[in-house]
């Protein structure tokens, strides 16, 4: 987080005032986050699309997760997305039918399954995945790799702070 700039910070956890909130800062920030979560979602359906054309755009970032930390729990994943169990279930149902993701017992606890891709989920979703990374290439470009690297750094404590 930078320092200065609105009287020092609030590193501190310390709450913003309600007047804070209409500060130049914070209106950019809305602005701003608006924007980027508006061609978040129109991308996600496109990737979700060149996934599988019946891939629905919000079953995508599950798939995303899938690849990245391997088998999980239905619960876990619920939990991770920010549905619930139903709502899982449905789109894990869907995936199942496309082919994308299988489940298999859990070594850890007999009683329970793991969801993964499967090898066609995988090659798929890490095809859409590589060419995404080249267009954020390709369209960031002229920026300074130290640059990318702060953004990518910031946007990890933004994620954090929303956790919170």
């Amino acid at each position: 987080m930078h320092e200065g700039g609105n009287g020092g910070g609030r590193r501190d956890g310390s709450p913003v005032s309600g007047t804070g909130v209409n500060q130049p800062e914070f209106l950019a920030l809305e602005r701003e986050l608006t924007v980027l979560m508006r061609r978040a979602r129109a991308s996600q359906g496109e990737m979700a699309r060149e996934v599988h054309p019946d891939l629905e755009p919000s079953a995508y970032g599950l798939l995303v997760r899938l690849g990245a930390c391997g088998g999980q729990r239905a619960t876990d994943l619920a939990a991770y997305i920010g549905v619930g169990k139903a709502t899982m279930s449905r789109q894990l149902r869907a995936l199942e039918e496309l082919g994308l993701v299988a489940r298999e017992p859990d070594p850890a606890d007999g009683r329970a399954w793991l969801v993964t891709l499967t090898p066609e989920g995988q090659e798929r979703v890490g095809r859409v995945r590589e060419a995404r990374r080249a267009r954020y290439a390709r369209r960031l470009a002229d920026w300074d790799p130290r640059e990318v690297a702060e953004l990518a750094r910031l946007l990890h404590e933004l994620n954090r702070g929303m956790e919170k």
